[in-house]
Formats: structure tokens, sequence, C-alpha cells
């Protein structure tokens, strides 16, 4: 038996799970991934994947859920053009512990109206029985709960709420999915992946169109893009990475659930809902086939100028050096994306010459993730890209600090100054970058008016007192955040 265990060839073993973590056994894609160009390169290809770790305090569940998770990015590295077949082999007990962890319990409650309170009362029962299902295939993946949330031109959002067993089932295959196609994704995604965000798009942008000195941009919107993903061409683009029978039966299940509704459920046949765990996920998977691949394998070696592209989930902009090259380009998105059962919003899509004029910076303006882009020119007289709070965003954040200050008018100010304190801290993280200091500050000189104003209407005749003097007295007692510029992107 010695002999025959030295013959076994190490290049193998190598390739498998220490301790049993993932099975060694894969298969080639039924269709293979094309080589990337010189240009791009896999994200996650020269950097290590502690990534994954998030915020795991050191707790023992989590140390074993990131080691995992490490292995099965090696695995996906060594091996790009085979398909994973064990990965349900890590949903154990110790992985759905540390899915529940990191499952937001503040979150709305789904059709069966179950807090994250009430599940945990039998916690290890419940997370057992729930790893039973989900590996046996008897699990029934409750429809979504529809809700809707407003949108910035006025219209409604629909969101799909899961029921909370549902959300820690899907962070638990998140946690196995998202080291593999880390891997794959490029550069040009930056929504809902590890240790990238809405500012890191933004830098993105800031960088590439300063490097350019200018260029022609394509600002593009999908039309209702989480309502109208292809199931069938998903399922076959998660084929391709994924051959794990699990796995693709429970994301099968996700997007067939149905959608709860008025007391009725219905079942589309395309979509996924937003609001699920998994549908980041999925989305990111979708349109890195449908898009970012497209962009940097067949157009970007067919340009006659540099380009870049940038996206976050479905929001998106490409910049062009050469007018030629973005007309060309708009020509044929829309038939790309139709391809795949997507299309274009024609009345949010433009071409937009995003070039510093001599007068002033000048130029054309585009909006992306909530802020405003422009050309301003510098002191000293140079051109640059200045990012501010876009007019309908700055317009509904005021909007609810006020309707705050309406609903609570009776609470305590103590309460008052703990609501406002945390809304104003959030609007200044995300909008306090460099060059926006002027909107920022606006908007928290809005809010002390916003906030005694209510205080004037709520003490009546006596509403004279509340002059601007007392206001000042007691937000120097207890002030409020100060609008400062956090992200200085250079």
């Amino acid at each position: 038996m010695a002999g025959m265990e030295s013959g076994v060839d190490k290049a193998t073993k190598r390739r498998g799970w220490l301790q049993g973590c993932l099975s060694p056994f894969v298969v080639p894609m039924m269709v293979a991934n094309r080589k990337l160009g010189g240009s791009q390169r896999r994200e996650g290809a020269d950097r290590k994947v502690g990534a994954f770790e998030g915020n795991t305090m050191g707790t023992t569940e989590s140390e074993i859920v990131c080691t995992r998770q490490e292995r099965i990015a090696e695995l996906a590295g060594q091996e790009p053009k085979f398909r994973l077949l064990s990965l349900n082999k890590n949903l154990d007990m110790d992985w759905l512990r540390e899915a529940y962890r990191r499952t937001r319990k503040d979150g709305a409650t789904g059709v069966d109206s179950e807090t994250a309170e009430e599940y945990a009362v039998e916690l290890e029962t419940r997370l057992e029985d729930l790893k039973e299902r989900a590996k046996s295939g008897t699990y029934h993946a409750p429809p979504v709960r529809r809700t809707y949330i407003p949108k910035g031109d006025g219209r409604m959002r629909p969101l799909g709420i899961p029921t909370f067993e549902d959300k820690v089932l899907q962070r638990a295959v998140v946690m196995l999915l998202e080291p593999v196609y880390e891997r794959e994704f490029l550069d040009c995604s930056m929504g809902y992946r590890p240790g990238r965000s809405a500012h890191t798009a933004l830098e993105a942008i800031w960088k590439q169109t300063m490097q350019m000195g200018g260029c022609w941009l394509i600002d593009a919107d999908i039309k209702g893009f989480f309502d109208t993903v292809a199931h069938r061409e998903l399922k076959e683009m998660l084929n391709q990475r994924v051959g794990d029978g699990v796995i693709r039966r429970l994301v099968s299940k996700w997007l067939h659930a149905g959608v709860w509704e008025a007391g009725q459920v219905t079942y589309p046949e395309k979509g996924t809902p937003q609001g699920g765990v998994i549908s980041p996920l999925l989305s990111n998977i979708y349109l890195h086939e449908v898009l970012d691949r497209w962009f940097e394998e067949q157009i970007k070696p067919l340009l006659e100028g540099g380009a870049f592209m940038v996206r976050y989930a479905d929001d998106f902009v490409m910049g062009f050096k050469s007018r030629r090259d973005a007309e060309r380009v708009l020509k044929v998105l829309g038939k790309r994306l139709a391809k795949f059962g997507l299309e274009l919003h024609a009345g949010k899509t433009r071409l937009v010459d995003f070039r510093p004029t001599e007068k002033d910076g000048g130029g054309g303006s585009f909006d992306f993730l909530g802020l405003t882009h422009t050309w301003q020119t510098s002191r000293k007289g140079r051109p640059y890209v200045c990012r501010q709070t876009a007019k309908g965003r700055f317009t509904r954040a005021l909007s609810k600090i006020k309707d705050y200050c309406r609903t609570t008018i009776n609470q305590p100010l103590k309460e008052q100054w703990e609501g406002l304190r945390r809304r104003t801290q959030g609007h200044y993280q995300y909008y306090g970058i460099r060059g926006n200091s002027k909107a920022i500050s606006r908007f928290a000189h809005e809010v002390d008016r916003a906030w005694i104003k209510s205080l004037r209407r709520r003490s009546g005749h006596h509403a004279q007192q509340w002059t601007w003097e007392r206001f000042k007295r007691m937000l120097d007692q207890k002030p409020l955040p100060k609008p400062r510029i956090k992200m200085a992107m250079a």
C-alpha cells in the first residue's frame, strides 16, 4: 500500500482540499472560458483572498469559513477551466452558523413574518434542519414578499423580501460562490464585491477621465434589469463554473420561488428579485458574461483609441478617447444586451461630450451613483473632474430629514438628536468627497433649518422661544456631525 501511495501524482494530490474540505474531483467545463486578452486580467489573480474574511471578529466559525474560502479560491485559480462539483461539502453547521451571523437581524420580514429573534429561539435545531433540507433537495424556497421604495425619478422600485431562513441559506450559498467568482470578475466590476464600494467605482471614473484628459462617455441605463434577467441564460452561465447539483438546484429554486403581493403569488418567467441576498452576486455573474468580458475581449481590441468601463451592479459608464469609437459602440450596445433579454433605457442612455473646454473647465456632465461629474478649473488654471451631490439626491435626502422631523415632532430632544445624528453621519460619509464641500455644508445648514422649524412647530404659542441663539447653544452641548471631506480622491 505504501508503494501505491507513493506513486500517486503529487500535483493531483495538491489539488485536493486538506481535511476533506472540498472534493478534488472536477470535470472540464462544457463551454471553456476564452483566454483573456493582454489588456485584461482576472481580478484576484494577483491579490490575496483575505478579502473574503469580512468582519469575522476571530470567532471559531469565522476562522473555519475563511480558511475554506481561501481553499475554494485557490482551487478556482488553479483550475480556471474546470467545473467545481462538491462545493456543498462545505455546507455544514459551522458554515451555516457563520452565515447566520453575517445575516442582518434588523431587516424586514418575509411572507412568514418571522423575525431574527424568533428564528434564534432554537437556532441549532433550525440550522441542522435547514442543512438537511438544503442538501437532500427537500428545501422549498418560499415566495418573496413584494414591497416598494421610491426611486429618484418619482417612480417606485419593487423589492422582494425573502424570509429570514431563506436569507441565511442564500448567505451561505453566496459565501460558497463568492471565492469562485472573485477569481473571474474583472476590474471594471465594482458593485457588491469584497473590498469594493461605490467610492471605489467613483475613484476609478475620476482617475480614468483625468488620465485621458476628457473623453466621449456613454451614460447607460438598463431598463428594469433585475426584472428581465433571463433564467435559462443565467443557469447556463452558472453551469460553466459550478457543477455542484445541490448549489445549482438551490439557485434554480430561488429564481422560480414566486412573488407574493396583495395575497396572491405570481411566478415570473424571468428576473431575480431585487432585495434578495443572492441577487447581487447573480447579477454580477450575468453582467460579467453579457457586458464585462464582451467589452474587454471583443470591443477594446477593435477600438482606435483608449477606452474604459466602470460598472456598479447594473449601472455603468463607458469612456472613449475617440468619438467615432463611442458612436460605434453605442450602436451595437443595445443589440448585445437584447441578445440576453436586456434593453437599454432610451430616455436615459446618452452620449456625453465629457471634455474640458478652455473657458471655466466647461464640458458636458453626467450623474453616476448620486454624484454629478463636471469639469472645473483649479486655482492654478488646470482642468479637473469635480463631483458634487446630484440635485435629485440632495432633494431626496433633505426630504427624508424633513419627514423625520415631522414624524418625531413629539419625541424627546435626545431621541430626535440621535436619529438626526445617524442620518447626517451616513450622508457625510457617502457624499464627503473632495470637491463636494459646498453641497454637504449646505445640507448641514438645511438640516438645522428643518429641525428648528420642527421645534418651533411643536412649541405652539411658545415657538418664539426657539431662537437661533438658543438652538446654537443646544447644538454646542449636543452637536450634530460636522460636514467633513472623508474621501479625498486625488
